[in-house]
């Protein structure tokens, strides 16, 4: 069905000081992402063209930002922005293919990569409670699990340093992941399918993201603590917040109620975007510790702003979190990776962060640097070729542009031309 009213609806409201006071974090890139993609094994059909569109003024405001995201393909997208005085919303799309239901800027959605400061929290707060050594060896609390685990240490796998290959870059789980959504993965086979590939480097001599890491994080959490991660998302983070409305995926997305955005992959090959809504796929299997956790903009910018005040564990582990180490030239964003937690570089200014992609939503967090200050955003679509072209590019561009101009905005920053010009994907 077409969208329902596919203007945007952007709403403000007055800060709160008790939460805008907790600290806020960095928007991830798209390259950081849960998968790689996965195109869909079946497509619906593609929700009208909003009209008004090329009725938002190109001025870099929030809701221009949210029509390009309608303009490049995504059923709908939402986007919360805390700048330290008052905090907007917006909201624009359709939650819901299906049945033309209106997306709303506190839906819950899938936060795929963003899972993964949730998991770098639970080992920290292990580390205070002196369960865990940070430079202690994976074969200290997992042995005979990783080869050439006795080299390779807890900080190597927060901060994507193990050289271990990520088990979503193996074709034969891609396939899995395209044909059958509900397959009931296990970490035995997740692990297996990552171990049948060298590693991309000898531990500690490079960078390189993998969700093998994190997988082997959710399962020393477990292992120490004797209890699901279900669970420790639950009692260690989300009960003590006050987070309403998020929770892990085990292994389905079953708390949906009305306010669920449905997340749909986008093909472009033949040059009309189709959709398939992955909507009750076993997140919960493939993504784990990596990126199962359900959640929305209010309670994540609640979330990253309790961790960036050290109000989850010790300051001691908050600067554990924040020391970073350089990201390749090469590589997409510009910044440097700390302990499941990005620090990045926008034309605007420096924010904290993370992000995600899963088969059908992509979703990035920012932060300022004094934790005042959040951006959240969602786009219920998730570019889905495997091979380039034209749609999936202009996808690409755009989706990046936008988390800049949502940091310009967390920072009270003018938007620059140039950045406009990106985001309408005019750029030279």
């Amino acid at each position: 069905m077409s969208p329902t009213n596919p203007t945007a609806s952007t709403t403000r409201h007055p800060s709160n000081p008790r939460t805008l006071g907790v600290a806020t974090t960095a928007a991830a890139m798209l390259a950081i992402s849960v998968i790689a993609a996965a195109a869909p094994a079946a497509a619906t059909p593609r929700p009208a063209s909003p009209a008004t569109a090329a009725s938002a003024p190109a001025d870099g405001s929030m809701r221009d930002v949210a029509q390009q995201m309608l303009a490049i393909g995504n059923p709908g997208h939402l986007a919360r922005i805390n700048d330290g005085r008052r905090v907007s919303t917006t909201a624009v799309g359709v939650a819901d293919i299906a049945t033309g239901r209106a997306l709303r800027a506190d839906d819950q959605f899938e936060i795929g990569s963003n899972t993964k400061t949730f998991t770098a929290t639970l080992i920290l707060q292990l580390v205070d409670e002196k369960a865990v050594t940070l430079d202690s060896p994976v074969s200290t609390y997992l042995p005979g699990v990783v080869p050439n685990g006795d080299n390779i240490t807890v900080r190597m796998l927060l901060n994507h340093t193990s050289g271990l290959f990520s088990y979503t870059g193996d074709p034969e789980v891609l396939s899995i992941l395209q044909n059958d959504p509900r397959h009931n993965w296990t970490e035995r086979e997740l692990l297996a399918a990552a171990f049948a590939h060298p590693p991309t480097f000898a531990p500690g001599k490079g960078w390189s993201y993998s969700n093998t890491n994190y997988t082997l994080l959710g399962m020393i959490a477990r292992k120490l603590t004797r209890s699901s991660l279900a669970d420790l998302v639950r009692e260690r983070i989300a009960r003590p917040l006050g987070l309403k409305h998020t929770y892990y995926a085990n292994p389905r997305a079953t708390m949906t109620g009305p306010g669920y955005a449905h997340g749909y992959a986008i093909t472009f090959a033949d040059g009309t975007p189709k959709y398939t809504d992955h909507t009750g796929a076993n997140i919960g299997g493939w993504a784990g510790a990596a990126g199962a956790v359900i959640s929305t903009s209010s309670d994540l910018s609640r979330f990253y702003s309790a961790l960036l005040k050290a109000e989850l564990f010790s300051r001691a582990q908050l600067r554990q979190m924040k020391t970073t180490v350089a990201l390749p030239d090469e590589f997409p964003i510009k910044g440097r990776y700390g302990l499941g937690l990005i620090k990045f570089d926008t034309p605007c200014g420096t924010a904290w962060g993370h992000g995600g992609d899963t088969q059908g939503h992509h979703s990035t967090t920012a932060v300022s640097g004094d934790g005042r200050r959040t951006a959240i955003s969602d786009s219920t679509g998730k570019a889905s070729d495997l091979a380039p072209n034209d749609g999936i590019t202009r996808w690409t561009n755009v989706e990046f542009a936008a988390q800049k101009v949502a940091v310009c905005h967390m920072l009270g920053t003018p938007v620059p031309g140039s950045l406009i010009r990106e985001l309408h994907d005019t750029a030279p």
